[in-house]
């Protein structure tokens, strides 16, 4: 397992490492352990999701209230992603910026970020499945979202505008600028 920091604090990407013989594939694709001793994150799975997601679909991004937050630890098991880590910590030197990773069955490869960033991923591939694990249950009445189609986040994706598929939450969700000004954003705790 190699972590390797991306360019927003508190978000990494994973190298796993698959052992295939002719039995098939055996990966270790996730320790605590060793998240904490390269991140110093302490990430404490509360929960296990599991989205299938048709080619194009774009979910996100998604971001919980802080405290406590919600940590994730993302993997593709089926198909492929491009991954999106977006800074949405009001104060952060990085704010507004956002890094991608694309994770796919074939690598086992994985992402993890810290309470306080925006996620948003699109499967590139029918039948995509990504698991997630996260540090803090769903809560409805904290979950919020940011449009993934927001210009002056820019991000981008890797098939075509007119193909993406979004929930009708997603398409209604706020501008980073209006979530901003309306105060629903989390506010930068790093030093």
């Amino acid at each position: 397992m190699e972590i390797t920091p991306l360019s927003i604090p508190g978000a990494y990407s994973i190298a796993n490492t698959p052992h295939r013989d002719d039995r098939g594939e055996f990966v270790e694709w996730f320790r605590a352990d060793r998240l904490q001793e390269a991140t110093g994150l302490s990430f404490h799975t509360v929960q296990a999701n599991l989205s299938v997601s048709e080619k194009g679909t774009l979910r996100g991004i998604h971001y919980a209230d802080v405290p406590p937050g919600q940590a994730k630890y993302v993997m593709c098991v089926a198909g492929a992603i491009r991954d999106f880590v977006v800074d949405i910590r009001v104060g952060s030197p990085t704010f507004g910026t956002w890094a991608s990773v694309d994770l796919d069955a074939k690598s086992r490869n994985a992402v993890v970020l810290d309470v306080g960033l925006g996620h948003a991923f699109v499967a590139v591939e029918p039948d995509t499945v990504v698991t997630y694990l996260v540090t803090d249950v769903y809560k409805p009445h904290a979950e919020h979202a940011i449009n993934p189609l927001d210009g002056d986040v820019g991000l981008d994706f890797p098939v075509p505008d007119f193909a993406l598929l979004l929930s009708p939450k997603d398409e209604a969700a706020p501008s980073l600028a209006q979530a901003m000004q309306e105060g629903r954003l989390p506010v930068w705790q790093g030093s």
